[in-house]
């Protein structure tokens, strides 16, 4: 299970990310809404144990050790990192995504194969820039689970690539859901789907609020003691509607 408390990166101006707290269980798809692409980039990464927190606690299975949050973890299509480049094959992207399997779990894995094994031979000679939103998460998923050390899923802006969910959103509650390989699955999106139910949190959910300052409490103060005042010290021609108004 993922566990985030009050984990937060500071930028150079503001904040890269500001307090966030979610949890994530395998068997569930948890979606994690943020406006800036800045800021949904380094949750992810710092989910996956790819970017350092400046703050906050993230822990794996009760582990808060950055090396087995990444060995379990996989971070796909990150705008910036790891998304595929634009001019890339298909099969050329396969080839260089294998040939980043753990030596021990790469055997003699090569793309022709692993494309027909999961029966995306059809797309193997278009450039990544050509793929349909569905066939792209498809595709880049797949990779990243080709590692059976992987536990956990974080998809970066699945939303980016089209408006419909439709396109992104089957695939990783299908993998968070399969009984054979039970998945932690987080996305980050720019605006939860309408009609979504499931598990969901926003960026910057544990943002401290701000004490009121001295006059704002003052000033509530008197107004608790104005409504607590009894009605027969009211001057008769004021009515309570009327000084409420006031």
């Amino acid at each position: 299970m993922l566990c985030v408390q009050q984990l937060s990166v500071t930028g150079r101006r503001d904040d890269l990310l500001p307090p966030t707290s979610l949890e994530a269980a395998r068997g569930d798809l948890l979606l994690v809404e943020g406006v800036r692409q800045d800021q949904r980039t380094a949750l992810a990464l710092a989910l996956s144990g790819r970017m350092k927190p400046s703050a906050g606690i993230v822990s794996w299975d009760g582990n808060t050790r950055i090396k087995v949050l990444r060995q379990a973890s996989s971070v796909v299509d990150s705008p910036g990192v790891n998304e595929p480049e634009q001019h890339l094959s298909v099969r050329d992207l396969v080839t260089e995504d294998l040939a980043l399997v753990p030596r021990r779990h790469r055997g003699a894995a090569r793309s022709t194969p692993w494309l027909r094994l999961n029966n995306f031979e059809d797309i193997a000679g278009l450039w990544t820039e050509q793929l349909p939103a569905g066939r792209r998460t498809g595709l880049l998923t797949a990779l990243a689970l080709a590692n059976p050390d992987t536990d956990l899923l974080v998809v970066d802006s699945p939303d980016r690539h089209s408006g419909d969910a439709a396109d992104w959103l089957p695939r990783l509650q299908e993998l968070a859901h399969d009984a054979g390989r039970p998945l932690a699955v987080v996305a980050t999106v720019t605006r939860i789907p309408d009609g979504w139910t499931g598990p969901a949190a926003v960026i910057g959910n544990a943002v401290p609020q701000a004490e009121p300052d001295a006059d704002d409490a003052d000033a509530d103060a008197a107004q608790t003691r104005v409504g607590r005042r009894p009605e027969t010290f009211l001057p008769e021609s004021l009515s309570p509607e009327t000084e409420d108004a006031k």
